[in-house]
This record gives structure tokens, C-alpha cells and sequence, in this order.
């Protein structure tokens, strides 16, 4: 059975006050830290939050998470037999109403981080392709570019879509900021990162 240790604490949910209408995980697959993709993701649960909800944002680069190995066990069993950073969350994928899931593309797709966090949802779904998510959660995917046309990757944003949903999330059209090379670009687009509120705001209505 493949397996490995933990690397460090799961951090809390961050509440902005009051009951929680709504809990919403948000997930950044960039390599670096503070960086385009923190901040875009940053800004959609700043959205969500500023509607009632309880939000948490994880970076994938800092948690100890193994790609799928393949082991099937997840076929017969509710979850996942290897034990890392990604297992205490598990129970979130049934209980928590929203995701968001950020990368920046990387050779035309998503980083390695990120594709190594979407296919560790393969539990989700049962052996015969049917959903294990009653709940069916919003999922808001944004993506950060160094190209300068926003329909260039626009067909792989929507299969990345096309498979979350088929997996059984409520997935929200692709959001992507253009042109960020630089670490903290994306701040300067006031207009995208208003667009990123506005979807968080929307995974909770």
C-alpha cells in the first residue's frame, strides 16, 4: 500500500465572522509562493467571504501530497489509502459546499501541482462513473497566463472543466488573467481581480 508521512498541519478555516453560510476550500497550484495565482485565488474567496462564507486557502506546493498510484483501492472503499497532507481533507470534498482550484499554465496546461491535486479526486467517483457527490459543490477554476490572448488556452480551460464537472462539481466558467509574468502582474489588473470577487460571491448565492 503506498503511503507517506505527514509534512505539516492542515491550517484552520478562516472565518470572517458570524455562522458560515457556506464553507469554500480554495487550492493554488503555483511553485511560487504570494505570487499571480495566490492572488487570484486569494481574491475569489476574498468574494466569497465578503457573502457570509468560511473560507481556507491551501498551496499545493507546501503540502506533502503523492500523485495517485494507481493502488485501485479507492474502487471498492470510501477515499484514499495513502496517508499524506491531502488525507485530513478528505472529508471536505462531501461536507464543504465550494472549491476553487488556481494554476498557472505551464506549457499549456496546468502545473504538475495541480494536475497532482485533481487526480487525487479520483475517489470521488464510483466504478461505474457515477458520483460519490451528493452535494455537488461549486468549483471556480482560474487560471494565470503569460500570453497576452485570453482565447488561447480557452479549450483546455474548458476540458479542465469538462472533467471536474464530470466528476461531479458545479463548475463555473474558467476565469483567466492574461499577460502575468511577473510575480505580482495580476495586481495591476483591478478589473480581473474584481471578476475574481464577483465569482467568489457567486459560489455562494
Amino acid at each position: 500500500r503506498c503511503s507517506v508521512r505527514y509534512a505539516q498541519p492542515i491550517p484552520p478555516l478562516h472565518s470572517q465572522g458570524g455562522r458560515p453560510v457556506t464553507t469554500v476550500y480554495g487550492f493554488s497550484g503555483s511553485p511560487r509562493p504570494g505570487a499571480n495565482t495566490d492572488h487570484l485565488v486569494s481574491a475569489v474567496l476574498e468574494g466569497a467571504a465578503a457573502a457570509g462564507a468560511e473560507t481556507r486557502l491551501l498551496r499545493v506546493q507546501d503540502m506533502n501530497m503523492r500523485p495517485c498510484c494507481a493502488c485501485m483501492w479507492c474502487r471498492e472503499n470510501r477515499g484514499c489509502a495513502m496517508k499524506d497532507d491531502f488525507s485530513p481533507l478528505w472529508p471536505a470534498l462531501f461536507e464543504a459546499d465550494a472549491f476553487v482550484i488556481g494554476s498557472p499554465v505551464f506549457m499549456w496546461q496546468m502545473t504538475a501541482q495541480t494536475k497532482t491535486l485533481v487526480d487525487r479526486l479520483y475517489p470521488v467517483m464510483n466504478a461505474d462513473f457515477s458520483t460519490r457527490l451528493d452535494k455537488k459543490p461549486k468549483m471556480a477554476l482560474c487560471f494565470t497566463q503569460g500570453h497576452p490572448d485570453g482565447e488561447f488556452f480557452r479549450a483546455y480551460f474548458e476540458q479542465t472543466a469538462q472533467v471536474l464537472r464530470f466528476l461531479g462539481f458545479d463548475v463555473k466558467p474558467p476565469l483567466s488573467a492574461v499577460g502575468t509574468r511577473e510575480p505580482d502582474d495580476i495586481l495591476a489588473q483591478t478589473a480581473v481581480m474584481e471578476e475574481a470577487r464577483e465569482l467568489g460571491k457567486s459560489l455562494v448565492s
